[in-house]
């Protein structure tokens, strides 16, 4: 009789049960109305996006009030005003 060769490896297959996939938790019921969970999450990310992006705008050297633009616009307005009252009187 000859040798069984040793690289072969009997064995024997065993059938576990299934697990249960777990299901996700969706943002919308089967109703389709979001949950309060994505709604709140979704103010919430909103809101903290504003507060970064208006400190970020505060932060920058080109960041100025409204007031102080108004007032820049204004002047600009006034001295171009100016200038074409200048022209037409021949100065």
């Amino acid at each position: 009789m000859t040798e069984p060769d040793p690289r072969i490896v009997d064995a024997e297959i065993v059938e576990e049960p299934a697990q249960p996939v777990p299901q996700p938790q969706f943002d919308y019921t089967d109703g389709g109305v979001p949950t309060f969970d994505y709604v709140r999450d979704r103010i919430e990310n909103k809101y903290a996006t504003s507060i970064g992006a208006n400190e970020l705008a505060e932060d920058t050297p080109q960041a100025k009030s409204v007031d102080e633009q108004m007032a820049e616009r204004e002047q600009a307005g006034r001295d171009k005003l100016e200038e074409i009252r200048r022209q037409l009187r021949g100065e």
